[in-house]
């Protein structure tokens, strides 16, 4: 007994957990399975009730995208339906039929709506069953049928605008990069839900059709079954008119109430206001116009002169009457207004700043892009905006290749510049600025250019690098690449200098703030080295780990490796508190990182040597200046003669189409970088326990020694 239990409750909880799909189950085998008529009478009601819950639902959804599921479940109902009137169809015919009284074996909704329009006059009820039909049909889904087309195409034609208006948002940091995720999925589901919108709408007209169709095979098939059993026409008629016209209103009318919860919602609107609250805003903005209104309809009652004239004017002056009411309300808030206003103009302020306050802080952006109004084009959402996704690309790749997030870059329009210009800015402090030629190309010759190809045009510079480029106009752009040339269009222009410049001025761009929200970050995951770290009897500030960081951006080290950086710190604190010293030990400690980001496709760095004697040298005439770090010493002569030595050697290994390494001993390394940087700013100098760190996965080849 206790095992059918458990084998009738396990069934129960089957069906229970999968109550949908078996109810669609059951929906569709209702158009091929007689029903019983109470069945009927039954599922009718629940399509009723369903429809008016749709509506109200559609009523009380503040926006219609919200409403994610309403396709699929108009798709449902019309099955619901189409299977209900299918069944009353089939009982209708198979149950015989009398011309006067109950109809027994037939549905009773279908009898109760059937004696509510039509009663004892079957052409009039045919009439009015008429009418509906066809304000159902021309008027209400046809309309919605419509509707949905315009809303789907314009909300797909205005996809690429919203996008590139979110990433905007995003780039200027009036938005985080979380919520403009948010709003994405916001635009994705509303576009998805107006497509679905447009195909469902399609199943709500054709479900009309289909009862009407149901509608007329009822009658003649009705008539048709009638006098093959023996009654006459006119009772075939009687009979199948009255039952027909009760089962086309049971299945027309949720057929409506849907037809018009899909035009509701269709037409609403996305900004977050329930229906009645927009309605009560906005039909109680100006009382004149019900006054106008209410004085017409009086106006035209005494005009009459017959019994219009008893229903005219009273509503006449109850419209004046509410007019005049909306008008008062309307004044006292306007004057209500006022005075808050002018109180909080007479309000004594704070500060000497006069009337306005002003903030003593005067905020600048940490990365701004000021461009000349000709520019503008280029981050204007009806044309493309193409520089803004060029931004976001460019600080998603920042953070990867430096491990810095880079702040949002505010784009602005800057009257002082010349129109064809652009500055970027690092906390109000111009880091590089350049001058595009719009309707023209930057084309260069990367030494793939033969002689007899190349191109004449206007000369200039690339602002990244300083390469020698030329200006070619949109007509030249085929050519120019045929040629051999590379051809570069403006925002990659801009977005190619923007990430150099990036890339050159990280430790500026880096902060205290970011400093700490880095290590909160870290702190998620690594916690023991991060308190190792920042408490104790040895614990850094937040300003010492910035100082280190710092260091290592100056000579483009990614920072991204947080957790073996804060080891390191915690590893050499107890030993110094030296920043540069600390440099070093990260630096070696990130040597294989540091390695592998010049080594060739190989593996293979290929490196001049310092030779001992000048290493030696260097150590001799090292001098510690506060705040700077370790510097070279020397007299004007020897520092001639060594920048001299440097540059041959660098430039003998760049004839070669090397980059020019310089390896040395750890102890000397910020010595030569920090000798050799202002005259040799694209020099890099690896020290020896860096290139053991990076050991056996990278080798070293030697181009030569430095000796002076």
């Amino acid at each position: 007994m206790a095992e059918k239990r458990g084998s009738s409750g396990s069934i129960l909880n089957f069906i229970l957990r999968n109550s949908l799909a078996v109810g669609i189950i059951v929906v569709v085998l209702f158009m091929f399975i007689p029903l019983p008529t109470a069945f009927i009478d039954l599922a009718m009601v629940i399509n009723l009730a369903l429809s008016f819950i749709i509506l109200l639902t559609v009523i009380y959804m503040k926006r219609a995208a919200d409403f994610t599921s309403f396709p699929r479940v108009v798709l449902i109902t019309t099955i619901f339906g189409l299977a209900i009137n299918i069944s009353s169809t089939r009982n209708i015919l198979v149950h015989p039929v009398k011309t006067s009284g109950h109809m027994a074996g037939q549905s009773e909704m279908v009898q109760a709506f059937a004696n509510i329009v039509a009663g004892d006059k079957v052409l009039i009820g045919f009439i009015i069953f008429i009418i509906l039909i066809v304000v159902q049909v021309l008027v209400i889904t046809k309309g919605a049928d419509r509707v949905s087309e315009v809303t789907a195409r314009f909300t797909l034609d205005a996809m690429n605008n919203k996008m590139f208006t979110i990433q905007n948002q995003i780039n200027n940091g009036s938005i985080t990069e979380e919520e403009g995720e948010l709003k994405i999925n916001q635009l994705r589901q509303e576009i998805d839900f107006y497509s679905a919108m447009d195909g469902s709408s399609k199943f709500v007209s054709g479900n009309v059709k289909a009862g009407i169709f149901i509608t007329v095979v009822n009658l003649i098939g009705g008539i048709i079954t009638g006098t093959f059993a023996g009654a006459s026409i006119t009772d075939a008629l009687d009979s199948y008119a009255k039952l027909t016209i009760g089962d086309g209103l049971m299945s027309q009318l949720p057929s409506l109430l849907l037809s018009f919860s899909t035009g509701l919602l269709i037409t609403g609107s996305n900004d977050g206001d329930l229906l009645s609250d927009q309605l009560k805003e906005q039909f109680s903005a100006n009382g004149t116009i019900y006054v106008i209104v209410g004085a017409t309809l009086a106006a035209l009652g005494i005009a009459f002169h017959n019994g219009a004239t008893a229903t005219l004017v009273p509503i006449g002056i109850l419209f004046v009457f509410v007019g005049t009411r909306l008008s008062r309300l309307k004044t006292k808030e306007e004057e209500q207004k006022a005075v808050e206003a002018e109180k909080a103009k007479n309000s004594p302020q704070k500060g000497n700043g006069g009337p306005e306050e002003i903030s003593p802080v005067v905020k600048l952006d940490d990365l701004s892009l000021e461009i000349g109004y000709a520019l503008i084009p280029l981050v204007d959402d009806e044309k493309g905006a193409e520089l803004m996704s060029r931004v976001k690309r460019i600080r998603r790749e920042a953070a990867l290749d430096l491990g810095l997030v880079i702040p949002p870059i505010h784009i602005m329009d800057q009257m002082e510049l010349s129109p064809e210009e652009y500055s970027f800015k690092i906390r109000g402090i111009e880091a590089g600025r350049g001058r595009l030629k719009l309707g023209h190309f930057m084309c260069l010759n990367t030494g793939n250019v033969p002689k007899d190809r190349e191109i004449v045009g206007e000369k200039t510079k690339d602002p990244a690098f300083g390469m020698d480029a030329i200006w070619l106009p949109d007509s030249k752009r085929l050519e120019a690449e045929k040629a051999g040339y590379a051809v570069i269009d403006a925002p990659t222009i801009i977005a190619t200098h923007l990430t150099e410049l990036i890339r050159r001025n990280a430790s500026k761009i880096l902060s205290r703030q970011s400093v700490s929200a880095i290590i909160e970050e870290i702190k998620k995951t690594n916690p023991v080295v991060v308190d190792e770290v920042t408490s104790g009897d040895h614990r850094f500030s937040y300003g010492e780990i910035e100082a280190v960081l710092k260091n290592l951006l100056e000579e483009q080290v990614s920072i991204r490796n947080m957790v073996v950086i804060l080891e390191t710190l915690g590893d050499y604190g107890k030993l110094t508190r030296d920043s540069w010293t600390l440099t070093e030990k990260v630096r070696e400690a990130l040597g294989a990182q540091i390695c592998q980001q010049y080594a060739d496709e190989n593996k293979v760095l290929h490196v001049l040597n310092l030779s001992q004697s000048l290493a030696q040298k260097l150590l001799d005439h090292r001098a510690d200046m506060p705040g700077k770090g370790p510097i070279v010493a020397f007299d004007p002569v020897d520092a001639r003669n060594y920048i001299s030595t440097m540059s041959n050697a660098v430039a003998a290994v760049r004839e070669r189409n090397y980059l020019p390494i310089i390896l040395c001993p750890s102890e000397v390394r910020r010595l030569v970088k920090s000798s050799t940087e202002l005259e040799m700013p694209g020099i890099i100098v690896l020290s020896i326990n860096e290139v053991m760190a990076a050991s056996p996965n990278i080798k070293v080849e030697s181009l030569g020694e430095i000796n002076g």
